[in-house]
């Protein structure tokens, strides 16, 4: 009588962990939505390819980056993994010059 109930309980347990996974998905997806539309002109962004820039222009599909100091590229907006604090690139651009020195 036992293994009659393992199955279905076996069943339901993976159906309920499939829910709370895309359940977490779907959320994180959507505040990353949410932080691409929100960007504007001088904030300092992480590309999916790794390239650090500051966003010069906003469309409504598309960026212009800054990526060095007067060389500017349009990107699609979808590209943008994350929005960086001013601190954190200031920071590692220290450490670089710092090592450099």
């Amino acid at each position: 009588m036992g293994l009659e109930l393992l199955l279905p309980v076996m069943i339901l347990a993976l159906v309920a962990l499939m829910f709370f996974q895309s359940s977490k998905q779907r959320r994180a997806m959507k505040e990353l939505q949410e932080m691409q539309a929100s960007l504007s002109v001088g904030d300092q962004v992480l590309t999916t390819s790794g390239l650090h820039a500051t966003v010069v222009s906003v469309a409504e599909e598309s960026l212009v980056l800054e990526i060095a100091p007067g060389v500017r590229t349009q990107w699609d907006r979808r590209v943008i993994r994350e929005k960086l604090d001013s601190g954190t690139s200031s920071g590692s651009t220290a450490g670089t010059d710092g090592a450099g020195s």
